[in-house]
């Protein structure tokens, strides 16, 4: 999207690969074709266009709505007073440090301190990265709780003493915070940036990650009850029976960790 005469827009997109070279189809479209485009009949025909010139501010603003209509999220870059509307309209408004006006810069969310567009990519993969982490954390921790909260419900309702407070404290000091504090600190997944983009409607529980949590909790819930059980009927000893199933629940929550680090799909 430019101000420069389409000739210029053209060949600038045909060296990036916006265009193919070798197609002889007009893909440019000009401030005065929009102009003469009411907003319904533009929404109808935007997205056959990837290059847009001599365009002004207000039209760099009906270019981001129309994509925002197809419920996209829209980041745009700028430089200039002009871009400041489209910055300010647009999800992500990326500002450039360097050579940008204090006016586009204050309607940016983003500043690039080096005005490198590629880091605007490494932008994106360290905010996966970090959504990611707090997503695996969350979930290792939910689905841990829970299945302690599950253990000592049922074991209750059956008369059964399968953990000690000490236990208890023991187990969320050590194999609830450390293994969480790992998985905050992951490195990033080789195919970040080969998963599709979030959508506006997912949430920080989508994608399977709220069923996991839940049959995650249940089953580590299931197999320490299981332990205890089988221990008393095995060796009818109180304490052996609640040492195993401190061992169990411990040890599952250790190699949980290890499930949801290497599991987890975004």
């Amino acid at each position: 999207i430019t101000g420069d005469h389409q000739d210029t827009a053209e060949a600038i997109a045909k060296r990036l690969g916006i265009i193919d070279p070798n197609d002889t189809e007009d893909h440019v479209f000009t401030g005065a074709e929009l102009n003469e485009l009411s907003d319904e009949e533009f929404q109808k025909v935007f997205k056959q266009y990837s290059v847009y010139a001599r365009v002004s501010p207000e039209h760099k603003v009906r270019i981001v709505k129309a994509w925002q209509k197809e419920g996209k999220v829209v980041a745009m870059t700028g430089d200039g007073v002009n871009d400041a509307p489209s910055l300010k309209q647009a999800d992500i408004g990326v500002g450039m440090g360097i050579t940008g006006t204090e006016v586009s810069k204050g309607a940016s969310d983003m500043v690039l301190a080096d005005d490198n567009f590629e880091t605007i990519v490494v932008a994106v993969e360290e905010g996966r990265k970090v959504f990611a982490n707090i997503q695996k954390a969350v979930q290792y921790l939910l689905s841990a709780n829970l299945g302690e909260v599950i253990t000592l419900f049922v074991a209750t309702l059956l008369g059964w003493t399968i953990l000690q407070p000490v236990h208890i404290l023991w187990i969320n000091l050590v194999t609830d915070v450390f293994p969480a504090i790992a998985l905050g600190m992951e490195k990033a997944e080789p195919d970040v940036m080969n998963r599709p983009p979030r959508t506006k409607e997912s949430s920080f529980l989508s994608n399977g990650i709220l069923p996991s949590i839940l049959y995650q909790g249940v089953l580590e819930s299931a197999l320490t009850l299981f332990i205890y059980w089988l221990a008393r009927q095995w060796y009818h000893q109180e304490n052996l029976a609640e040492t195993m199933a401190f061992a169990t629940l411990g040890l599952i929550q250790l190699f949980h960790a290890f499930n949801v680090k290497y599991v987890f799909t975004s």
